[in-house]
């Protein structure tokens, strides 16, 4: 009888021990695999506007536009109609409708865009939009990466606050153009972020919020 009782006691006894712990391995995985989830939904956001943008460039009927105009001559008319200014709403409607699981109004897409230049003679940068390498010389254009609030998304996402600050002609080194007769070779940087408050948030070191954040990058594309 005295044996039973020990014994009973003693599973107790491992139990208060490994239940802590088994719980807390237990929540760990669900809080880990809903925070790759919910990133894997933000890189989505930020392809697809990325993928938005490149093919409603300069040259399509409302374009999703930088902060710069065509540097460029351009034959067909320029609107600017999804802005900056606006915040690009377009492009920001319709990375927000490929999430799922996230509160889509705390889905915060910012944008810009990146080129070739040219120089003057006193090596001062000149004019953008630009092709890969000068027709007359076939000597190489320098490209410049645009940024985001002065920062590199490509590099430096983690330095983003979420949302993105607004971006200026400082931060765009290119339009949004694309045309088959220009042969500019622009690029689009869109970032995306999200403020995700853990369940759980405060036990077994779980941080009350956390900023996911992701940044792609593509090559514009002409539009008819």
């Amino acid at each position: 009888m005295l044996r039973t009782k020990a014994t009973h006691g003693q599973t107790m006894v491992e139990l208060a021990l490994i239940a802590p712990l088994f719980f807390m391995v237990i929540f760990g995985i669900i809080v880990v695999g809903i925070g790759v989830f919910y990133q894997q939904q933000l890189t989505n956001a930020a392809r697809e506007a990325a993928r938005f943008a490149t093919v409603n460039t300069g040259s399509a009927q409302c374009p999703t536009v930088s902060n710069r105009a065509p540097g460029i001559v351009v034959a067909d008319s320029y609107w600017p109609c999804d802005t900056p200014a606006a915040r690009w709403p377009k492009m920001t409607l319709h990375a927000r409708s490929a999430v799922f699981g996230l509160e889509r109004t705390d889905v915060h897409i910012s944008a810009c865009w990146s080129g070739y230049w040219t120089k003057d003679t006193l090596d001062n940068w000149a004019a953008w939009d630009q092709l890969p390498r000068d027709p007359a010389t076939l000597t190489p254009n320098p490209f410049r990466h645009c940024t985001i609030g002065g920062v590199d998304p490509r590099l430096a996402t983690g330095s983003l606050s979420c949302p993105a600050p607004a971006t200026t002609t400082n931060d765009d080194m290119a339009s949004s153009w694309s045309s088959r007769s220009s042969g500019n070779a622009n690029q689009v940087t869109v970032y995306a972020c999200y403020v995700w408050r853990p369940p759980l948030a405060g036990f077994l070191l779980i941080p009350s919020e956390v900023t996911l954040r992701a940044a792609i990058t593509e090559a514009l594309e002409y539009q008819q």
